[in-house]
């Protein structure tokens, strides 16, 4: 049975950590190949399993040592019916491997959980096409792709949904109808360009209102992931409410637009201090925003300079 499906710990109260660029520190960093950019398939092989336990609890201890708790993503955001069978899953198998998933996080959390510092189980779905162009989803065609991953998550003890790393409010609106077709709380991520628009050129005010206004508000909050402070800093500043809905932050490491991180060859790491400065300061102007992670480029220097900045170091 889910932990905190009916009641997340992050709403109430508290700061909470994630983690970074879980694909960029695997190819990067590691050295792993990583076809279609999809790190789910090393759920299935213990040499795998090794390298993404000692990801996530790189993390997990930098949330233990600021008492903090925790998001635990699953590594699926590439799980969905148009990735699997480009790696050699058929829809049983990614059903299968998405329930897994979850199995495998909630293990982490057994070891690494306290009464002071829970660790919500996060069921990733993210866009079925390429985060970075404009997929141009219908609400209805969105709902009825997504499901199959919804579905699979609310059969195990996935605490939440999470929409990553969305470009468009068609299909932002169709993840959160699914899950809540089927009871699951869920949160909904945009990414946006330099400009703070979202790559067809609507505004992150205009993405959070319509998703709420086509599904009765029933996102739990909102977040922005896979860009840089600098890209949406101004769109936050301008003091209306909807911004009250955002409670959480996954920036990118590096300035960069997309497409020049799409050209990359080499991973840009940018400035850990200057972007845990950059994080202190939308806490301070929007204190709502509790759940700290990273995106692309960012590792655990990343997410320990967000936590030397924005929050005190406490005693084990």
């Amino acid at each position: 049975m889910a932990k905190y499906r009916h009641s997340l710990p992050q709403i109430k109260s508290g700061d909470f950590l994630s983690d970074g660029g879980l694909e960029t520190t695997l190819v990067f960093h590691r050295g792993i190949d990583l076809p279609a950019f999809a790190a789910f398939p090393l759920l299935d092989n213990a040499a795998g399993r090794e390298e993404l336990t000692a990801y996530y609890e790189t993390y997990l201890a930098i949330a233990r040592d600021h008492r903090l708790g925790f998001i635990l993503d699953t590594p699926t955001w590439r799980a969905n019916a148009d990735w699997g069978p480009q790696l050699g899953y058929d829809r049983e198998a990614l059903r299968a491997l998405n329930i897994r998933s979850v199995e495998y996080v909630e293990k982490l959390r057994r070891l690494w959980e306290r009464p002071s510092r829970p660790i919500v189980l996060n069921g990733v779905i993210g866009p079925r096409g390429d985060g970075y162009k404009d997929g141009n989803m219908e609400p209805q065609a969105a709902e009825d792709y997504h499901a199959f991953q919804a579905e699979a998550f609310a059969e195990s003890e996935a605490d939440m949904i999470s929409a990553i790393t969305m470009n468009n409010i068609g299909e932002a609106v169709g993840i959160v109808r699914a899950s809540r077709r089927v009871g699951m709380p869920c949160i909904v991520s945009f990414t946006v360009e330099t400009d703070g628009r979202l790559v067809n050129g609507k505004t992150l005010r205009a993405a959070i209102e319509e998703t709420d206004a086509a599904t009765g508000g029933y996102a739990a909050y909102y977040m922005v992931n896979c860009a840089h402070p600098t890209h949406f800093e101004q769109a936050l500043s301008r003091g209306e409410s909807w911004v009250k809905r955002i409670s959480g932050i996954r920036a990118n490491a590096s300035a960069k637009s997309h497409q020049e991180l799409d050209d990359s060859t080499e991973l840009d790491i940018g400035d850990p201090l200057d972007l845990g400065a950059r994080y202190r300061a939308l806490r301070q102007n929007y204190p709502a925003m509790r759940v700290l992670g990273g995106c692309c480029g960012t590792d655990h220097r990343h997410l320990q300079a967000i936590c030397d900045a924005c929050l005190p170091a406490a005693a084990a």
